[in-house]
């Protein structure tokens, strides 16, 4: 039995806390559908320029909650997230629901949520994969996990916020798992990328002709094809040798050092191939690097 009242057939009210970049475009998007919000951020202003839209911007937590049905949340970490939960309880409505969008620890997902569950205030983790075009415009996906007889009755709301909204179950913090491990995805590939550019600059190739080497590349397959061959454990069966990857790493540097550059993520990588040729891992496929050498 849920302690919570939340009935979509009634007009609702809707909070939204953190109306930064990402807040306020969603905050604009919802009052484009006609839905009716109050709005609330620790700088009070960038509230306040939100009523030109037609919210109600209020400077106490409290007041911006008053009344709510749904609590939405874009804020900056778990220590934010849970001061500003605390200070706003105050003034929740019997049954609201708590939507954060923010991105957090999954430990941190997971205490909140058992922690204002027992309060009688239903918490659900929903970040999502989008920049602020993307929040104003209804596109990007949108991660949900926790109590799905709480996600049933929200899908159709957080399906209108988002082009895809992918419900990941019941375990209340593997939506802020997924999360990181999305953007861990991202900073990666945004450091490989950033190599790319700095070595193509020191031989002297335009950073135009980069966009037709990832088209041949089709770094989407390769990236599936080094995910199933590091968890199938079959390094001795190489397609290409950590030896000789590691010989390429060497040239990568050395041709970077050359005309003072520096790269960022091939350092890194080649100090773990050191570690495994040392081993004796030399003619092991090159992706035995992904693994702890300890653990070998």
């Amino acid at each position: 039995m849920h302690n919570f009242a939340f009935n979509i057939n009634f007009e609702i009210m809707i909070s939204f806390l953190g109306t930064g970049l990402l807040g306020a475009n969603f905050t604009r998007a919802l009052l484009n559908k006609g839905e009716k919000l109050q709005v609330w951020n620790r700088t009070a202003e960038k509230a306040k320029l939100l009523e030109a839209y037609g919210a109600k911007a209020f400077v106490q937590v409290t007041d911006a909650v008053s009344g709510a049905d749904r609590i939405h949340l874009t804020l900056s970490d778990d220590q934010a997230v849970d001061d500003v939960l605390e200070k706003a309880s105050a003034g929740f409505k019997k049954g609201a629901i708590i939507i954060d969008h923010t991105t957090t620890s999954a430990p941190g997902a997971a205490k909140r949520s058992a922690y204002w569950k027992q309060k009688g205030y239903p918490y659900i983790h929903a970040p999502v994969f989008m920049g602020p075009p993307n929040a104003l415009d209804g596109t990007g996906v949108m991660l949900v996990s926790g109590d799905q007889a709480v996600v049933k009755i929200l899908e159709p709301e957080l399906s209108r916020m988002t082009g895809k909204l992918w419900n990941l179950g019941e375990q209340p913090e593997k939506a802020a798992a997924l999360k990181l491990l999305g953007n861990l995805f991202h900073i990666c590939l945004t450091g490989g990328i950033a190599d790319l550019i700095t070595l193509a600059g020191s031989l002297q190739i335009p950073t135009t002709e980069l966009a037709t080497l990832l088209d041949t590349l089709n770094p989407a397959v390769v990236a599936q094809g080094r995910l199933k061959k590091i968890t199938s454990n079959t390094f001795d069966q190489p397609s290409w040798e950590l030896s000789m990857a590691r010989k390429d790493a060497r040239l990568m540097i050395e041709q970077s050092a050359a005309t003072h550059k520096t790269l960022t993520v091939v350092p890194a990588v080649a100090k773990k191939m050191d570690i495994w040729l040392a081993k004796g891992y030399g003619n092991n496929d090159w992706t035995i690097f992904s693994k702890d050498p300890d653990e070998k």
